[in-house]
């Protein structure tokens, strides 16, 4: 039965969201269950292919990553994969009318991370930055208004500052990685060799606008995506806020996490805020 295929895909995109994501799979567990499948067979797409890309060292990076994109359009087309991630992303778009600008776009941004290792312009640095984190706001975005054009528009704009600002504090988080595994440097201007404190704060600074404009959308998303949406936010910000507090050295030398115990209590914090409409 193909519902019974289609009901593991979605399974094998949960599966791949536990395992990758811990702090992004609570963030799930907290949206509505109508909507949670969706949202795992996103993140199974985009962190595949972001695998692909940082992670799959000593094979054909190049020859993978076009070879999942020509396979997503083949379950695009044909309406099932056997590749479940595929399959269950190919159903998600379709359902919640994900236009395929979004998918592009972030594709271009994953194959751009196997030829370009320095941002050095802001466009360069925006482009990037709307490939890889702001579309796949948007395509959560989607989910979230149940394909409502009207509600979609209304939210574009803060959706896609709050996937800036996700992106940029994975940027600063994980500069260590970045720079001396694979060699990029995402931030214009910006000289990773002799980081100090003023770099780290311009940096913050633009993330914390990020927040202060997304947070404005958050606070009028559907009833079923807001507290998952939020619980994300907080748990970002309280990284965001580490970082601040860590020497500019030592987060070039080491990665910046927040416990599962302090996890927990943000979602306990966030749990309260939303129940008092703080939110």
């Amino acid at each position: 039965m193909k519902e019974l295929f289609d009901t593991v895909s979605f399974k094998c995109s949960k599966l791949v969201t536990k395992n990758y994501s811990t702090s992004f799979s609570l963030a799930v567990y907290m949206l509505s269950p109508s909507i949670r499948d969706a949202i795992y067979s996103i993140y199974g797409f985009v962190r595949f292919a972001d695998e692909i890309v940082d992670s799959f060292h000593g094979y054909d990076k190049e020859f993978l990553i076009n070879d999942f994109e020509k396979e997503y359009y083949k379950a695009y087309k044909a309406g099932i994969s056997l590749n479940p991630i595929l399959n269950s992303f190919q159903h998600t778009v379709k359902e919640y009318n994900i236009t395929d600008d979004l998918v592009q776009a972030f594709m271009k941004s994953m194959k751009l991370d196997l030829v370009k290792q320095n941002y050095d312009s802001q466009e360069e640095y925006n482009e990037y930055i709307y490939g890889s984190a702001d579309v796949v706001g948007l395509m959560c975005l989607k989910v979230f208004v149940k394909g409502n054009e009207e509600k979609y528009n209304q939210l574009k704009a803060e959706a896609m500052r709050l996937g800036s600002a996700f992106q940029k504090v994975n940027f600063l988080r994980d500069l260590k990685d970045d720079n001396l595994i694979l060699n990029r440097n995402y931030f214009p201007g910006v000289d990773l060799k002799s980081f100090d404190e003023k770099s780290k704060k311009s940096i913050i600074d633009e993330i914390e606008e990020d927040f202060k404009i997304a947070y404005q959308g958050i606070v009028k998303l559907p009833i079923e995506a807001k507290f998952g949406v939020y619980t994300a936010y907080v748990y970002y910000k309280k990284l965001l806020y580490k970082l601040e507090k860590t020497p500019s050295h030592q987060i070039g030398n080491a990665r910046i996490r927040v416990s599962n115990y302090t996890k927990f209590g943000l979602l306990a914090k966030s749990f309260v805020s939303y129940k008092l409409k703080l939110v």
